[in-house]
């Protein structure tokens, strides 16, 4: 099932991950009350090319949401995204389009979150998350008490694990895409998939059987 993850043993804790993150990337797509809309062109007029103050606008609280998954903290979930289009402002010329332009957004964010992540491991500490921003607060607070819990186990897996479900169901990206932004093969992409699912799948049983 080409651009598809095969992930057997873990349909049920797919099914929760999916609804989970979709519910997510729903909540996170609609428009920032806070952000004017662009101005509409004159009639008749040529649409203006794009820049990089409309994929900011555009996608700059998913990409937040994407970097929130993979470290848990917010302000620096935020630092992550901030260093991406500053990279992106860097190499603007050299991108074709949007979704050129995207793709390296989203892999800069998964390689930003890396680095926080092993920053981290070589400190041997951790740092409690931050109080959430207005929008991640919103966004969280929406989510059913069931979705809280899988987002809290989606915490548990390992970086790499996580990275293939968040870009997979948060960012609705295919096998061959979730391959390149996370700079391993498809086949390893399905495998990851399937060991984080089962090990959700664990998670959620234990909690549930703790309750």
């Amino acid at each position: 099932m080409d651009g598809r993850l095969d992930a057997a043993g873990g349909s049920g804790a797919e099914g929760a991950v999916e609804r989970t993150l979709t519910r997510l990337r729903r909540i996170d797509s609609r428009p920032d009350p806070t952000v004017a809309p662009p101005a509409a062109p004159p009639t008749g007029a040529p649409p203006a090319p794009l820049t990089l103050a409309d994929l900011y606008r555009d996608h700059r609280m998913r990409l937040i949401r994407l970097a929130v998954l993979l470290v848990d903290q917010p302000a620096t979930a935020e630092d992550v995204v901030q260093e991406a289009f500053t990279g992106l402002h860097r190499h603007w010329s050299g991108l074709r389009d949007e979704a050129a332009a995207v793709a390296y957004l989203r892999t800069a964010v998964v390689n930003g979150s890396r680095s926080v992540l092993r920053r981290r491991r070589t400190a041997r500490e951790y740092v409690a998350p931050h109080g959430v921003n207005a929008r991640s607060a919103e966004s969280l607070a929406m989510l059913s008490a069931e979705h809280q819990s899988v987002v809290d186990a989606l915490g548990s897996l390992p970086p790499r694990q996580r990275e293939v479900l968040v870009l997979r169901y948060y960012g609705g990206l295919s096998e061959a895409e979730i391959a390149e932004a996370a700079g391993i093969s498809r086949g390893t992409v399905k495998s990851t998939a399937s060991r984080a699912l089962d090990t959700v799948a664990r998670v959620l049983a234990e909690r549930s059987g703790g309750r």
